[in-house]
């Protein structure tokens, strides 16, 4: 079984959970089919805004996970919920996440310190590809480095984590808009149509915001 492009790019947090794609090579293992299906599911149920599905294909990961007694593939899942958090602008504490960081590597600590916004520049190598350049952005090229993102996935991640440190542009907020309406991931698109939204009012834009407002009716549309 061979894992979606888009799953398999998940800010490369779902590597260790990943499923051999050659029929030479031994099956994988149940827990890992398990929690690699399950992080998916989890993931894309928490963008759509489903947060029952979320949370119960989020606790079967960790559960499969947990089966192997290895803190840092238990880490990798916490990570990846993290990561989700960063995308929707929740910028909720890691805590799960730091229970384990002991027993993680050099990489996963240095994702969760980017996630926090707190990650020394030194550090930034050992980030997925795609998220170094933005990482040492200012606030003027941060729209450029996030324009070259490619991955629909690792695009909201990293325009949360500009959000997080303060260097999202109105550039940077309207391309994570886009990325987001054009997955139709609802539950970050409501979170940056409504920062847009706010910053218009703020900055006495009252056409921008009325429009922002019809746009975040209709999103709101689909929900539960």
């Amino acid at each position: 079984m061979t894992p979606t492009p888009q799953t398999a790019r998940l800010g490369s947090l779902c590597l260790a959970l990943a499923l051999a794609a050659c029929s030479s090579q031994p099956p994988a293992p149940d827990w890992q089919m398990n929690a690699h299906g399950a992080a998916h599911k989890a993931v894309q149920a928490y963008l759509s805004g489903e947060n029952r599905v979320a949370a119960l294909e989020f606790a079967r990961a960790r559960q499969e996970t947990a089966r192997t007694g290895q803190p840092a593939l238990l880490a990798q899942v916490h990570l990846l919920e993290c990561a989700a958090q960063v995308a929707s602008l929740e910028m909720t504490p890691c805590s799960a996440f730091d229970a384990l960081r002991p027993d993680t590597s050099a990489a996963q600590t240095a994702y969760a310190d980017y996630l926090a916004g707190v990650l020394a520049p030194q550090a930034a190598a050992l980030l997925p590809p795609g998220q170094q350049a933005v990482a040492l952005a200012t606030e003027g090229n941060a729209a450029t480095a996030l324009a070259a993102i490619a991955d629909p996935w690792s695009r909201l991640v990293a325009a949360g984590v500009l959000l997080r440190t303060g260097r999202a542009s109105p550039q940077t907020m309207e391309l994570a808009t886009d990325t987001a309406s054009a997955q139709g991931w609802r539950r970050p698109l409501l979170a940056w149509l409504l920062l847009q939204a706010q910053r218009a009012e703020q900055a006495g834009d009252t056409q921008t915001a009325a429009k922002l407002h019809r746009r975040i009716a209709v999103v709101e549309q689909g929900g539960d």
